[in-house]
């Protein structure tokens, strides 16, 4: 076993399974992707430990756990299309791959956009890709999607966002108030989305998604 394989299954022994994240696919798939892969390459060596990565700009990925745990509530299943926004490197596209029948993931930064399909190809991940436009406007064109998914923090979501949701699909985002962040599920009913609370977290707000912007739920 490689000494990151052997970091993967360290992070799920005590970072998911210990949140009650025990879901077999959820499981299989972050002891499959190789996390390493999607962060930059000067940070290889933290790919594996708890907290979130910082890649300056209001960006980050997503600590394991807050992943892990987007996806459980999410239940993602293998008939189903999912937006990720603000994937970054690629990480949590690759993770929802390995559950949905298609995951489209949009970024607003050219360059990361490029290195995460580059290396969602290097991995053989043929059921995603990487559109690239701005995170708040979602990727309409591809949609409508069962499932979306935010890898960052949000005061709100913009309606643009919202419209591109099934009904009865499902959205997690971690909604950030202060110093404090909760993740909520919503589901998407006779075109209005009901939240419920699902656990606590930490993020920064992804640009487009503060409460300045003239969008509203």
């Amino acid at each position: 076993m490689s000494d990151f394989a052997a970091r993967r299954r360290t992070m799920v022994d005590t970072q998911v399974r210990p949140s009650d994240v025990t879901k077999f696919p959820i499981i299989d798939a972050m002891l499959s992707v190789p996390r390493e892969s999607f962060v930059p390459s000067a940070q290889r060596e933290a790919a594996y430990v708890e907290g979130l990565i910082d890649l300056g700009n209001n960006r980050c990925i997503l600590e394991p756990r807050t992943l892990a745990k987007m996806l459980d509530a999410l239940n993602i299943s293998n008939d189903e299309m999912v937006l990720d926004i603000a994937p970054a490197y690629g990480y949590s596209t690759a993770v929802a791959a390995r559950m949905a029948q298609l995951v489209v993931g949009v970024e607003s930064d050219e360059h990361l956009a490029s290195e995460a399909q580059s290396v969602l190809t290097e991995e053989n991940v043929d059921n995603a890709v990487i559109h690239v436009g701005p995170l708040e406007e979602g990727a309409a064109e591809h949609g409508p999607y069962d499932v979306i998914m935010i890898q960052g923090g949000v005061e709100q979501v913009p309606d643009a966002v919202l419209d591109q949701l099934k009904d009865q699909g499902r959205i997690a985002c971690l909604f950030v108030d202060g110093q404090l962040g909760t993740v909520r599920i919503g589901r998407k009913a006779g075109g209005v989305v009901s939240w419920r609370d699902a656990f606590n977290a930490s993020a920064l707000v992804l640009d487009g998604f503060s409460q300045e912007c003239a969008f509203s739920l």
